[in-house]
């Protein structure tokens, strides 16, 4: 990933050191393991752990010889034990520390990124409660529908992103396996016992049963989620664009002092974060179907997938960070405008409450056809008029007025109706 959106909270664990110390704790594990069973000396365990080393920089050296990473990597770490070595790397294949280690670095960027949800949880939770009961017109195929709050809206995504914890929660369990079981994975040459103990010292499972790879579905699992993420990110941010438009203007993404909106046009502010992250979801997404292409390998393994994952599971992991990040802070600032939401709710005469002066009138006799043909009518007359109010052509009109009063009007008109049950949703979210 780009430096531009390669935050060192994340970055730092898809570094080559980073990767080749999970490799040597696998190794350092494994002899442990080894030592513990009595196969080999402990002396020479401790002897190991001492000296054990690598230097990323040598490692590509070899590596440039050999055509080999864990080859690369095994010669440079003897450079630095000496005879204890021959310990080192005893009955494994090179996908039992690659695809261990690799387990890792999955469960550690799990956890930034389940710390970072958390955080975004927060802030849409604390954004909800401030705008609990700021009123707006809910829409649907882009065009007014009724009234619903700010906080509801933003209750939807609350527990959006609450089902996503839940899913890294699972997702964690499943993760978090090894393998130590050799090449093709029948223990020929390392027994079961070590893969377990190996495994209990790294904070791993032993992988249920395991070819010469973990099979790619867990991995598949892990991008697909955070693809999730992403798509949840990005229905925010497609949001926030829509209502910032110059035309609705209900909420606006923070503009900071100093901030250029427009090289050309000096009035603009452009919603430029929420069309980041939108772009950030596509990414992660087709990281998603890459992986899915993963699974398929050849009998007990082949490394078609190993070049992908080089690039997607680091990515992935990178920008679902960056745009948790950014989108907890948009939210975090975001600017609401319940004034330009009221105005905006009573465009042409409150055309939004049209279903409630529909159900007064069927509950006072009138047919749903009749009714429907009578709002209708009101309703496409205010519609896309200057002068337009649906309200007041609803008060003149005497085929309601014989059927509701004045005040029976005015409770069809009255936005907290609509609004009577939302405690309910909120009670569930703790809002």
């Amino acid at each position: 990933m780009i430096e531009r959106y390669t935050l060192p909270e994340m970055g730092n664990l898809w570094t080559d050191f980073y990767k080749l110390k999970t490799w040597l704790q696998v190794e350092i594990a494994v002899c442990e393991a080894q030592a513990e069973l009595g196969y080999i000396p402990s002396a020479a365990v401790e002897e190991i752990k001492a000296k054990a080393n690598f230097d990323p920089q040598r490692v590509l050296e070899i590596e440039a010889e050999v055509r080999h990473d864990v080859i690369a990597f095994l010669t440079n770490v003897n450079e630095y034990v000496g005879d204890a070595g021959r310990y080192i790397h005893l009955g494994l294949t090179s996908s039992d520390v690659l695809d261990t280690a690799l387990a890792l670095q999955l469960v550690a960027s799990l956890d930034v990124l389940a710390q970072r949800l958390e955080g975004l949880i927060g802030v849409i939770r604390q954004k909800a409660r401030e705008h609990r009961y700021t009123v707006m017109a809910g829409r649907s195929h882009g065009i007014h529908a009724e009234p619903i709050t700010f906080g509801f809206k933003l209750a939807g995504w609350l527990a959006e992103v609450l089902r996503h914890q839940q899913r890294l929660t699972i997702l964690r369990e499943t993760i978090a396996v090894g393998k130590i079981s050799g090449a093709v994975g029948t223990y020929a040459n390392i027994e079961p016992r070590v893969e377990a103990i190996a495994c209990q010292k790294l904070g791993l499972k032993p992988d249920t049963a395991s070819t010469q790879v973990i099979s790619r579905d867990i991995h598949a699992d892990f991008v697909q989620q955070l693809a999730l993420i992403a798509a949840s990110i990005e229905r925010f941010a497609v949001e926030i664009r829509n209502l910032q438009k110059t035309d609705v203007l209900e909420v606006e993404e923070f503009f900071s002092k100093g901030q250029k909106g427009s090289s050309a046009m000096p009035h603009k502010r452009n919603p430029i974060r929420s069309e980041r992250l939108t772009g950030m979801a596509r990414l992660v997404r087709s990281h998603a179907g890459a992986v899915l292409e993963d699974v398929a390998l050849w009998h007990e393994r082949d490394i078609s997938h190993s070049s992908v994952e080089r690039v997607v599971l680091p990515d992935a992991c990178i920008l679902t960070h960056f745009m948790l990040i950014e989108i907890t802070n948009l939210v975090e600032n975001l600017l609401v405008y319940p004034e330009n939401m009221a105005r905006n709710l009573n465009c042409y005469g409150g055309v939004v409450f049209s279903q409630k002066v529909l159900l007064a009138l069927v509950d006072k006799g009138l047919s749903r056809e009749e009714a429907y043909a009578i709002v209708q009518q009101n309703a496409h007359t205010a519609w896309n008029k200057p002068e337009g109010n649906f309200h007041d052509l609803i008060i003149k009109d005497p085929r309601v007025t014989q059927h509701l009063s004045p005040a029976e009007i005015a409770v069809c008109f009255d936005p907290q109706q609509h609004l009577k049950h939302l405690d309910e949703v909120y009670r569930r979210l703790d809002i």
